[in-house]
C-alpha cells in the first residue's frame, strides 16, 4: 500500500507540477497524482491549474514573490510619542493610550509598549514610611560614623556591641510558605494549606544580644506598656546579666544598638544609660538597616515556632528559651 507524503513543503509540491507539466501531463492528471502522493488537501486542482498557467508563461521561481502588504502604522516617530506618553503617566492603561492614538488597534498598542519599547506592568514596592531628605541623611551619617569607628578600631569594635529588639511571641504561629515545601510526583495529590487566624494569645519578647551570644530574655504579658520605667528596669538586669555571663565587658565601654523609640530616648532611659558608663549608637528613624534582630535571632525564632501550638505562657517561654540557647543569635 502506498504511504502518503505528510508535512511537505509548498515548493516541494510546485517543483513536481513543474516536472508533470514538462512531461506534458493534463492538469487534471497532475492533481491526481498528487493527491495520491501527499494527500487529498495538498492542494486544490485549481491552484494546479494556476501554477500549470503560470509555468507554462515562463515563470521558473517556485517560492512566493515577497509581498509588500499594507504599510505598518507603527513607525519611529509613533513608537517615540507613546514613549514620551508613557513617561509622563507610568499608570497608564492601554484604554487610556487608545484615546491619544485612534488610528492605532489596542492589540498593537499594547505590542508597541510590551515589545517594541519593553515596559512590563508591576505593583509598586511597599515601604513602610517615606523617608525625607532630612531622614536620608541622617543615613548616611549614621553609616559613616560606624564605618569610621571601625576603621579606627577594628574588628574587636563588634565585641562591645549589645542591641536589643523586642518582636511578640504567639500560642499559635503559622508555619511559613518554605516550611509548607515538600517533594511530590506528577500524580501525587495536591496538599492543601489552609489560612490561619492569627492568634490573640500572646506575649512580648525582649531579647539582649551581643556577638557572643544571647545575653538576656525577658517577657512582658499582653497589655504591658513598655514605657521607660520598664525599660530602665531591663537595663538593670541587662548590666547584672553581663556581669555574670560577660566577665569583665563592663570595664569596657558598652556600644548599645537599638531604635529611637520613645522608652530608649526618655529622659529617664538617658540618665541611667549615663550612669553605666554606656555609650548609645546613632539610629536614624526609620531604618531597618540597623536592626540585626530582625536578621538574625527574630528570623531563627520564628522559622522554630512555625506550625507549633503551646498551651500557655510558661510552654511559650520555655521554647522561646531553648531557641536562645541554641541558636546563640550571633552577629558574626
Amino acid at each position: 500500500m502506498f504511504k502518503t507524503i505528510e508535512g511537505a513543503a509548498d515548493c516541494e509540491i510546485r517543483s513536481v507540477i513543474r516536472f508533470l507539466n514538462a512531461r506534458n501531463v493534463l492538469p487534471s492528471e497532475i492533481h491526481h497524482q498528487i493527491c495520491h502522493a501527499y494527500g487529498d488537501n495538498a492542494m486544490s486542482d485549481g491552484m494546479v491549474r494556476k501554477w500549470v498557467r503560470m509555468f507554462n508563461e515562463g515563470r521558473e521561481n517556485l517560492h512566493d514573490e515577497v509581498r509588500s502588504g499594507c504599510p505598518s502604522l507603527v513607525n519611529d516617530d509613533l513608537v517615540h510619542k507613546v514613549n514620551e506618553r508613557v513617561r509622563n503617566d507610568r499608570r497608564f492603561t492601554i484604554s487610556d493610550l487608545s484615546l491619544h492614538f485612534p488610528q492605532i488597534s489596542r492589540t498593537l498598542l499594547y505590542d508597541t509598549v510590551s515589545s517594541r519599547l519593553g515596559y512590563q506592568k508591576v505593583c509598586a514596592r511597599w515601604v513602610p514610611k517615606m523617608l525625607t531628605q532630612e531622614h536620608k541623611k541622617q543615613r548616611v551619617a549614621c553609616a559613616l560614623t560606624f564605618l569610621m569607628r571601625y576603621h579606627k578600631k577594628g574588628d574587636g569594635m563588634l565585641s562591645h556591641i549589645v542591641t536589643e529588639d523586642e518582636t511578640w511571641v504567639s500560642h499559635i504561629t503559622p508555619e511559613s510558605k518554605q516550611q509548607s515545601l515538600y517533594w511530590k510526583h506528577t500524580g501525587s495529590p495536591k496538599r492543601k494549606k489552609f489560612k490561619h487566624t492569627i492568634s490573640t494569645r500572646k506575649i512580648i519578647c525582649i531579647v539582649f544580644w551581643d556577638r557572643q551570644g544571647v545575653l538576656l530574655v525577658e517577657f512582658l504579658p499582653q497589655g504591658t506598656t513598655i514605657n521607660s520605667a520598664v525599660y530602665c528596669k531591663l537595663l538593670k538586669n541587662l548590666r547584672r546579666a553581663i556581669q555574670n555571663k560577660r566577665r569583665g565587658m563592663l570595664n569596657a565601654t558598652i556600644l548599645l544598638l537599638r531604635d529611637n523609640t520613645r522608652p530608649h530616648s526618655a529622659a529617664q532611659t538617658q540618665d541611667l544609660v549615663t550612669s553605666f558608663s554606656w555609650e548609645q549608637m546613632d539610629h536614624p528613624p526609620y531604618n531597618p538597616d540597623l536592626a540585626p534582630s530582625d536578621f538574625q535571632f527574630f528570623l531563627h525564632l520564628k522559622k522554630f515556632l512555625g506550625g507549633k501550638r503551646f498551651d500557655d505562657n510558661d510552654d511559650l517561654k520555655n521554647a522561646v528559651q531553648e531557641v536562645a540557647n541554641n541558636t546563640g543569635g550571633r552577629i558574626l
